[in-house]
């Protein structure tokens, strides 16, 4: 039988794990944008939270195994936290390029009406192949599934590299 305080401890090691875990998550995607300094402050807090609970988990006598698995599933919890956290919350840039052989110009005022900027370069490298056409793409990562849904409707076999932007200099994005 679990006692109370064990339980409670379980319960305080799941949620203070689940914080410290969320902005582990988010210092990392906010390093890989370059912003170290807040990259900095947040990693001291995550760090200072979990050298405390870690702390205070192996300072108990208590049965270890009820222990592990409240730390393990606030893990896994954060884990899950941070990456809606930073889907939803965390605003950036998608580089989307495109490959495919069907760039009507239909096609690509459908995508500029859609609210994206877009620019087409022929990449055929002998005479004698079908067209091919790369797509270039500069968009706000929560458009990607609208393009996704456009591209595939019109052509399901494109190619489609998606790569996450650092930064935009220059040219036209479209902030609808």
């Amino acid at each position: 039988m679990i006692s109370v305080s064990i339980l409670f401890l379980c319960i305080k090691i799941f949620f203070v794990r689940i914080i410290d875990v969320t902005l582990g998550t988010i210092r990392t995607i906010i390093t890989v944008k370059d912003k170290i300094f807040l990259a900095s402050v947040i990693g001291f807090f995550e760090v200072l939270i979990w050298f405390l609970i870690a702390k205070e988990a192996l300072d108990t006598a208590m049965d270890g195994t009820v222990i592990g698995i409240a730390y393990a599933l606030g893990f896994a919890t954060g884990t899950y936290v941070g990456g809606l956290i930073s889907r939803y919350v965390i605003k950036g840039n998608l580089q989307v390029q495109i490959v495919t052989n069907k760039a009507t110009q239909d096609w690509l005022d459908k995508l500029r009406n859609n609210g994206f900027a877009v620019s087409v370069m022929d990449i055929n490298e002998k005479k004698g192949l079908p067209d091919k056409y790369m797509l270039f793409m500069e968009i706000n990562k929560k458009d990607f599934d609208k393009l996704h849904k456009l591209v595939k409707e019109y052509d399901r076999n494109a190619f489609i590299v998606v790569n996450e932007s650092l930064a935009v200099i220059n040219g036209y994005f479209n902030h609808k």
